[in-house]
């Protein structure tokens, strides 16, 4: 139960977008189209799984036992860094159509908050292994969730009457905080 529990707060609760406030500007910057969001919450699930895990080992086993933990971010962003490279080129190769959905957004993945926020908070100490792979997965499925969302909306609001002065980014800020205030209602649900 304590499982689910954690993967229905990763997932809804504490949304790495939503509540937190991580990754906003691909959340953003790549909801205009669904294949572009879909490809970015998948890149972004990788990342965060994979780079959770190895922050989680590389914390525990490397700088908290030669005791360097002020190395953390500089180490983090390093991983992130490879395992964003390694996903760009497995991309490039596989997918040259998403690879140019993304665009820039895809080498950003590298300085993304979401992705370093998550492997911060998840090396920390106060969560077990099984925690960090049950937590890093949903956190990204939820980044995929919203983003998807987001974009489903973005869609609906493109073809609705706005006013002018609210039409493009000012109407998505909008739709983004009143989506916060929702899922925010989450809170002491699990």
């Amino acid at each position: 139960m304590k499982l689910i529990s954690l993967a229905f707060s990763a997932f809804l609760i504490d949304n790495v977008v939503l509540s937190r406030f991580l990754g906003v500007c691909p959340f953003i910057g790549l909801s205009k189209n669904k294949k572009s969001s879909i490809g970015m919450g998948l890149a972004v699930t990788f990342v965060i799984f994979i780079t959770s895990i190895l922050a989680y080992l590389i914390n525990k086993f490397i700088l908290v036992k030669f005791e360097i933990e002020y190395l953390k971010t500089i180490i983090f962003i390093l991983v992130i860094a490879s395992i964003v490279q390694i996903l760009e080129m497995l991309i490039k190769k596989y997918s040259k159509s998403l690879y140019n959905n993304l665009g820039l957004y895809l080498p950003l993945i590298t300085t993304n908050c979401a992705v370093l926020g998550m492997s911060r908070i998840l090396s920390d100490g106060s969560y077990l292994f099984y925690e960090v792979l049950i937590y890093s997965l949903f956190s990204g499925f939820g980044f995929l969730f919203v983003i998807y969302i987001f974009q489903s909306l973005r869609e609906k609001l493109e073809s609705s009457p706005i006013v002018k002065c609210f039409k493009g980014v000012p109407i998505a800020l909008i739709v983004a905080g009143i989506m916060a205030l929702i899922f925010s209602r989450f809170k002491g649900v699990a």
